[in-house]
């Protein structure tokens, strides 16, 4: 069943409202130091973040494993890409690939995110648009919870966002 889930282009979609203003989240997405305090979901966390924010520029973030995650403390997920459309402040496009770090081969997953930011009575609402276009053999589990990593995510910059002046 989940083989056959992944024969073809996988599109994933989450929305999530913010009582944020637009330029706040904007920068949540494109800034390095505020990136890193909410990408990933509870129990990781980003040592490496850089963002070269310019159409054919870098974004690159690694997620690691926190001791709370018991035998996966200190695995690294890097995700490497480069920005394809940037309309600041209210879209981002982005080519990307992710793996788990030392199984880059057989764990690797090519996908499109397309970040999409409307404000509308002092809220921000966040669209998010991926197409999953390859999956490495060992990485069919980790494509399948892609939406879920997502929520918690948007949970996680929820969070950093209420705490924002």
């Amino acid at each position: 069943m989940i083989l056959q889930m992944f024969k073809k282009t996988k599109e994933l979609d989450l929305e999530r409202t913010y009582r944020a203003p637009i330029a706040t989240v904007w920068d949540a997405w494109t800034q390095p130091d505020m990136l890193r305090q909410w990408w990933g979901p509870e129990k990781t966390f980003v040592p490496e973040c850089r963002i070269g924010l310019t159409v054919g520029g870098e974004i690159h973030i690694v997620m690691e494993a926190g001791e709370e995650m018991g035998k996966y403390q200190g695995t690294r997920w890097p995700m490497s890409g480069t920005f394809t459309r940037i309309e600041e402040p209210v879209r981002l496009t982005y080519d990307a690939r992710s793996w788990t770090e030392g199984e880059e081969d057989g764990s690797t997953i090519q996908h499109t995110n397309d970040v999409t930011l409307s404000e509308a009575d002092g809220e921000t609402t966040v669209k998010l648009h991926v197409t999953i276009t390859q999956i490495g053999p060992k990485a069919k589990m980790a494509a399948f919870g892609m939406k879920w990593g997502y929520k918690a995510q948007f949970d996680k910059l929820a969070k950093f966002l209420a705490a924002q002046p």
